[in-house]
């Protein structure tokens, strides 16, 4: 029924009231675009610390403590060599390190710059009988405590079990690891990605010494095509928030911030681990050592994300299923790769969850 004279003029008020709000809308977030286009990016890596040992791609980090007391044990965090570790580290209040600190635990973090050229010939061997060892060296001397928690995330935790695995006498005082992936024909994409029908990661290496960041990047934008333009919208209509301005920015930040790989370390990773999965199938040998899971007797935690897109669960879940440990757990817990360990819903599900794990462990 159309609308009596005395409703019109209502009528008619209401839909100029709703084309002013929407002009007005538009107006404040092309402000807001060209603010967020003009801004510079925002500091991550806040939290005090020092380089206690550098050498070429290698950085360990010792965070200055924030609590009145701290636990015995310290925790020494291994980065994945594609990213950055101010995943760990984004802003006072959104930080994972700091959460640690103030719960009262000592921290270290191995943290990894762009390889020179002259790094291209790195290996695992380098990684974890080398790089790893010397900074657990360094971390005992430091703190001047023997024992330690070893904590390595994603492809951190790769190189970490496979040095703990390699090094059965000397067994961290706990292992924890963050979507670690251990049977490597669940990641599907991602072997799909590097056929040995069709990649070439001779010709690769051997041609550009260390590989892109460019070439890591787009990899693991392929796992999800989409997504880069389903968060641009998502940032388009909340323009108006700054704090979700402010994290959007900080998470796109480290995500745009991929490191190159060593050139050997990426042929190991795609023909030892993604051709022939030798990690699970218990052949990886490194050095002249096999890397048998069954050599890990350290209390170990590992944590997955429900709806983690680069590490399937069932490549993640024979990390517990094949270490000899007595003590063992596996939590699942909602949120995906990146979000398990950053963010509001790491804050809500993971930290305390650690927290109350490591504790009793760290004394």
């Amino acid at each position: 029924m159309s609308a009596t004279l005395g409703e019109a003029p209502k009528l008619q008020s209401s839909i100029a009231e709703q084309v002013q709000s929407e002009i007005e809308r538009a107006i404040r977030r092309n402000i807001k675009g060209l603010e967020y286009v003009a801004s510079p990016a925002p500091a991550v890596g806040m939290t005090p610390k020092d380089v206690i040992y550098k050498r070429g791609t290698l950085n360990l980090y010792h965070y200055l403590p924030m609590a009145d007391e701290i636990y015995r044990v310290p925790i020494l965090i291994v980065m994945a060599t594609s990213n950055r570790g101010y995943i760990l580290d984004l802003a006072p209040g959104q930080s994972f390190v700091e959460f640690l600190l103030r719960s009262g635990y000592d921290v270290y973090l191995i943290d990894w710059s762009p390889p020179s050229p002259d790094e291209r010939r790195l290996r695992f061997e380098d990684y974890t009988l080398d790089f790893i060892p010397e900074c657990v060296r360094r971390v005992r001397k430091d703190s001047g405590v023997k024992d330690l928690t070893l904590m390595g995330y994603c492809m951190g935790g790769v190189l970490s079990v496979i040095y703990v695995a390699l090094h059965p006498k000397t067994q961290p005082k706990n292992l924890v690891c963050f979507t670690t992936p251990i049977d490597f024909r669940a990641m599907e994409l991602f072997a799909k990605w590097s056929d040995r029908r069709y990649f070439e990661v001779d010709r690769l290496v051997d041609t550009t010494g260390n590989v892109p960041a460019e070439l890591i990047f787009t990899g693991f934008e392929m796992l999800r095509p989409a997504s880069r333009l389903a968060g641009q919208v998502t940032l388009w209509e909340n323009l108006g928030n700054d704090e979700f301005v402010k994290s959007y920015r900080m998470f796109e930040r480290w995500s745009n911030d991929t490191l190159p790989l060593a050139g050997e370390y990426f042929r190991q990773t795609v023909k030892d681990l993604l051709w022939e999965n030798s990690l699970y199938k218990g052949e990886l040998t490194i050095g002249g050592k096999r890397a048998d899971l069954r050599n890990i007797t350290a209390p170990i935690l590992h944590v997955v994300a429900e709806h983690d897109h680069i590490v399937p669960h069932a490549a993640a879940r024979p990390l517990i299923e094949q270490v000899g440990s007595a003590e063992k757990e596996e939590i699942m817990l909602k949120g995906g790769h990146i979000s398990l360990v950053a963010g509001a819903n790491a804050q809500r599900r993971l930290w305390p969850r650690l927290d109350a794990w490591l504790g009793v462990r760290s004394i």
